[in-house]
């Protein structure tokens, strides 16, 4: 006779504390069964083999697993396709429910629905939480029901809608993990290789959040939180992080609004993967040259502010939130390089790679998604670096041959700016 158990799905909520579906599945009274799939249909299209988000994966993975073994428990692991996981879990299992936490990207929308409608068929419940955010999919809505599409009215109305419960902390009293020994795949195991890129226990840094407001746009100090690669893959709770944005500072918190803001965008309006938010956008006759785009991806474009950004990102996975818009905007405005290229190499590079604040930052910088940056507004590398990094650390740390080996710039900002100025209006007129 099989054991009844109930299934919980680790994905994008890699820890065993505040875990609201975790949780929940602790409360059915059945031994609690943790699986973790590597999901091959989305390893299989990894070209770069040392990508750094599976090392933080891994080793998160792995501090979860040494916590369940002091309990004489353990996470199940498969490298699979998640429909192929679940048929293997009902031969060897009477699973009485799986829980998961919600995703709102189009694709794992679609792989989930499908796994849930599988599994009912097999009589097999199926509940899911909200995890990953405060508020989720129709919860923030205008008074007719229809998404926000400008950030300002949506902050005002999610602001009005958070009561303390909405971030306080879920602990339960008991766990009930079923008891086994399992063994975790290493890296290689699953065709990816080590790279220097090493998990820490997120903690959230009163002292650097206090201040966040004076420091965050300048890329020399260690001004922002650091939080975004913990935020994308669950390592840390956002109600914690909510909590204490309340209490030490509303600008991290308006930027944690944002966050949702854009995740709410893609799951009302999924074509923005692909297409610009406003149409017209998508008549813009980009330049599309690709030695240039080469030189923008190598660090190589002679604006010294442009390439340390770039830099940082191809040596660490990492790009200060300031210099990402000055690199964005370099791309799509001096270079007149589509925003989907410059979007499609972040999310190969970026450790804290999230589909929707990506592709809603990049449409900000292209002026292409909702409520952008105007299209006239051009960042002058020059100016933002006298700005942000004025005794150039920044650009010393991470492009420290820019003085010895002095590149032309690629593009003229005065030329590049008229040009970028009449394709827009050409294309939006």
């Amino acid at each position: 006779m099989k054991e009844e158990v109930v299934v919980f799905w680790f994905r994008r909520d890699l820890r065993l504390h505040d875990n609201k579906g975790l949780n929940y599945a602790h409360t059915l009274g059945l031994p609690v069964l943790p699986v973790f799939i590597f999901d091959t249909n989305i390893l299989d299209d990894l070209v770069d083999k040392a990508d750094r988000r599976l090392s933080y994966i891994h080793g998160a993975l792995g501090a979860m697993q040494s916590a369940l073994e002091e309990q004489g428990a353990g996470i199940l692991f498969f490298h699979d396709d998640p429909a192929n996981v679940f048929r293997k879990l009902l031969i060897d299992y009477d699973v009485r429910t799986v829980v998961f936490n919600r995703d709102y990207e189009p694709d794992a929308i679609k792989r989930d629905e499908a796994i849930a409608l599988f599994l009912m068929k097999q009589n097999v419940r199926v509940t899911s939480f909200k995890d990953q955010v405060i508020f989720e999919r129709s919860e923030v809505v205008k008074p007719d029901g229809s998404p926000y599409a400008v950030y300002t009215p949506y902050a005002k109305k999610w602001k009005q809608l958070l009561q303390p419960e909405c971030y306080l902390s879920a602990g339960i009293s008991q766990h009930n993990f079923r008891r086994q020994t399992t063994k975790m795949p290493a890296l290689n195991d699953i065709g990816f290789l080590e790279t220097e890129e090493r998990f820490e226990a997120p903690e959230l840094d009163m002292k650097r959040i206090s201040c966040y407001d004076k420091t965050r746009d300048y890329p020399a100090v260690e001004g922002t939180t650091r939080l975004s690669v913990a935020l994308r893959f669950g390592t840390i709770s956002i109600r914690d992080c909510v909590a204490a944005a309340m209490e030490h500072n509303a600008v991290w918190l308006s930027e944690l609004i944002w966050r949702e803001f854009f995740m709410q965008v893609l799951y009302h309006f999924p074509r923005v993967v692909h297409h610009s938010f406003k149409p017209k956008y998508d008549n813009i006759k980009w330049r599309n040259n690709e030695k240039e785009f080469a030189l923008w991806c190598e660090g190589k474009t002679g604006y010294p502010i442009v390439d340390a950004g770039m830099k940082q990102l191809n040596e660490t996975g990492f790009m200060h939130n300031r210099v990402r818009m000055i690199t964005a905007s370099f791309l799509c405005k001096h270079l007149l390089i589509d925003w989907r290229w410059g979007e499609a190499f972040f999310a190969q590079k970026l450790i804290d790679y999230e589909l929707s604040s990506n592709n809603g930052n990049w449409q900000w910088a292209a002026g292409s998604g909702c409520d952008a940056a105007p299209y006239f507004r051009i960042f002058n590398p020059v100016l933002q670096t006298k700005k942000f990094d004025p005794d150039l650390v920044y650009i010393r740390t991470w492009n420290p041959a820019f003085e010895r080996n002095f590149l032309p710039p690629v593009v003229d900002h005065e030329l590049a700016r008229k040009r970028a100025l009449q394709a827009y209006k050409a294309a939006l007129e």
